[in-house]
């Protein structure tokens, strides 16, 4: 939270506060969402494979280039933290930072997840949001950030004191670890900030900090994805439930998530996944 300001104010401090904000990162040049492409590619599509996520747990799923991933709300409000990485190389994962820098703190049906540098290209576009009615709300909430990190053990010491591991950042080294028999020191630092799926949140108003509120998700709910690479994605059930009062908790309700994958129907084989970013990684030298 900034201080309260005790510096002598300027003469000028108006106008320098009053002067127009110019966007970081324009993204007219970015590729247009192709919504007739993704509108027929999920048109028709076969059901793969699934799987559960308990409460307060993660789970790591693979889906192939070319498919549509869903994520689904079951039995009862609750938000899920994602991360994705490359299933041929796990050093390529999901890069929130400039997800949040392209498409702005929460995003929605036509923007797409990039992954990390030096590879910074599409991992996947989303395609389906059933909470996209929600918009903005009042207080500047809004679901499906890229602003937050992941409940992590370091920052709950750090606040409580107290040791507690099923909060998302331990759900996904966990099962990271799992699934690709690595120590969990090796998969820890895989682990990365997240997209919130159905997390509602914003900043104050007045204190402009960070909050969330209860989530508007309710079973049948989902947000979809197409896979623009060969991916594996992990998702934790946060232990904060719906977040309408804490996380990290073994107290709050949890309910399961649901990853579906569905195969298109449609012929992709003139399709190809976006190509490795083009900078020539010689950095002036």
């Amino acid at each position: 939270m900034k201080p309260l300001g005790v510096m002598p104010i300027p003469n000028d401090a108006e106008d320098r506060r009053d002067i127009t904000p110019v966007i970081c990162y324009p993204n007219n040049n970015l590729q247009n969402y192709d919504r007739a492409f993704y509108d027929s590619v999920k048109k028709d599509m076969k059901f793969v494979k699934k799987i559960i996520i308990p409460p307060r747990r993660a789970g790591t799923i693979e889906i192939p280039a070319g498919f549509i991933f869903r994520i689904l709300s079951t039995d009862g409000p609750q938000v899920g933290d994602l991360n994705i990485w490359n299933m041929n190389n796990l050093d390529e994962k999901f890069y929130s930072g400039k997800t949040r820098a392209l498409h702005g703190t929460h995003v929605g049906v036509g923007d797409r997840l990039w992954s990390s540098f030096p590879y910074l290209r599409p991992m996947a576009t989303i395609i389906t949001d059933t909470l996209d009615w929600y918009g903005f709300d009042r207080y500047g909430g809004s679901v499906h950030d890229v602003i937050g990190t992941r409940c992590d053990p370091y920052t709950n010491n750090l606040l409580s004191g107290k040791q507690y591991h099923n909060c998302c950042h331990s759900n996904l080294t966990r099962a990271l670890a799992d699934s690709q028999s690595l120590r969990l020191d090796e998969a820890e630092r895989l682990v990365h900030d997240v997209l919130n799926v159905f997390m509602c949140t914003g900043f104050t108003h007045d204190t402009h900090q960070y909050f969330m509120k209860a989530s508007p998700v309710r079973p049948g709910d989902y947000l979809e994805m197409f896979a623009e690479n060969d991916l594996l994605v992990g998702l934790s059930a946060c232990p904060g439930g719906d977040c309408s009062s804490e996380h990290s908790s073994d107290v709050v309700k949890c309910y399961p998530l649901i990853i579906e994958v569905y195969e298109p129907i449609l012929d992709l084989s003139n399709w190809r996944p976006p190509h490795l970013n083009k900078y020539d990684r010689t950095h002036g030298d």
